[in-house]
């Protein structure tokens, strides 16, 4: 049989799974797998995670053991329950001050990843262009390149704050635009968008007949200012749709739980594409969730964690020559990548992080798209707040045994 005739162009045709390149992250997991064999008993510190440390609130997961025995909760739940629904808006409410129709302008997703591939599916065809900022999450950019639209990359440079320049986009790329998509608070810079750039890309999106497509789950991670959502804007639901999930804000990655809101008409489109791929997440996690998404003290507690950690390693980073200073979301710090090492010159931040692995058992995300840049997370683990001094200890002793050159 000749199965490989049978692939897709979209996912390489006859060359799928021929390929030699190594994706990033598979050559950083080969880099921790080579320090452990190098050093075997040394301690890996892993910045490079993008996933919280802690378990959900007691709460959440108490809720969870009561509604899995309940027998109304084993069917399918489709396109959500209004207990969920409900939930959802009134945090919306509490947190951003945002109201929403909870029959129209509201619905579920088994997390944002599925909600983000499957929007292309409403709104792409082949030929229409889509913007998407980077460095960034690639799911974006890879289900419209699988439809035969054409991805645009618009860059996030630190001299305009890691937000994109409007100004600088092409008109008649623009006219052929159907989704720009965004991510703030951003990963993996940090940067939160201001109230006049919501207000310039609204203006934009309106002007071209674009959907704006916000990608929000580190909405309730800030830090030094005021939590945002797109929506609060003036015209906003006109021409936008914000996602929000609790894997970050509550810490429930593997829950797969989130929720899409905004412009009733792209609420009404994704839903129908959801409806026809998915038969909605388990009754039993959705109201798990509703004990907990719109309590403040909740999310802010895991707010505070991620600050306290996140204030620490810069002072880390800083004290070894790092240009590092406090995000003003999410749970990452973006800072330019060391030139060197000793004798050792680096030519981007994916040398520059493969070294920290191999040499120091420093695990960081490397980021090379706008220039050389490391990402590290404060979700790294311990064995609980009173022992993260020590892991911040041990990494700052590591650090200054490589020398680094900046």
């Amino acid at each position: 049989m000749d199965y490989k005739q049978l692939f897709a162009e979209r996912i390489g045709g006859v060359e799928f799974g021929e390929s030699t390149a190594i994706y990033k992250f598979e050559k950083i997991k080969r880099a921790k797998a080579k320090a452990r064999e190098l050093h075997p008993d040394l301690e890996i510190l892993d910045f490079g995670v993008g996933e919280p440390d802690q378990m959900a609130p007691a709460p959440i997961r108490e809720a969870l053991k009561r509604e899995v025995d309940q027998s109304e909760n084993r069917g399918y739940a489709d396109n959500g329950i209004p207990e969920f629904k409900e939930a959802a808006a009134t945090y919306m409410k509490n947190f951003f001050n945002v109201e929403l129709d909870v029959v129209s302008e509201i619905n579920h997703s088994i997390g944002t990843k599925p909600a983000l591939a499957m929007l292309p599916l409403a709104f792409v065809n082949p030929g229409d262009v889509v913007f998407q900022t980077v460095p960034g999450y690639p799911v974006m950019a890879t289900h419209t390149q699988y439809l035969g639209g054409e991805v645009v990359d618009l860059p996030l440079l630190e001299e305009n704050a890691f937000l994109p320049d409007l100004s600088s986009i092409d008109p008649a790329l623009a006219e052929r635009c159907k989704l720009f998509y965004i991510n703030y608070p951003n990963n993996p810079t940090g940067a939160v968008a201001t109230d006049e750039f919501y207000d310039e890309l609204i203006a934009f999106a309106k002007k071209y007949n674009i959907l704006i497509v916000q990608d929000a789950p580190y909405a309730t991670l800030v830090y030094g200012g005021k939590r945002t959502s797109i929506l609060q804007r003036p015209g906003a639901k006109d021409c936008c749709i914000e996602l929000h999930s609790m894997s970050k804000a509550y810490n429930m990655t593997g829950w797969r739980i989130a929720f899409f809101c905004g412009a009733r008409w792209a609420v009404d489109a994704l839903a129908n594409i959801k409806d026809n791929c998915d038969s909605g997440q388990f009754k039993a996690i959705q109201k798990a969730a509703c004990a907990g998404i719109a309590d403040g003290s909740l999310a802010e507690n895991i707010r505070v964690h991620y600050e306290t950690r996140l204030r620490r390693m810069v002072e880390v980073l800083r004290d070894v020559g790092f240009d590092a200073s406090m995000p003003g979301g999410t749970f990452f710090l973006y800072t330019k990548a060391p030139k060197g090492a000793g004798d050792v010159v680096f030519a981007n931040a994916e040398e520059a992080s493969l070294y920290l692995i191999e040499h120091q058992g420093i695990s960081t995300v490397p980021w090379d798209n706008t220039g050389p840049f490391v990402r590290f997370g404060a979700v790294f683990e311990s064995d609980g707040d009173a022992d993260d001094e020590r892991v911040l200890a041990t990494l700052s002793e590591r650090l200054k045994q490589a020398d680094l050159k900046f």
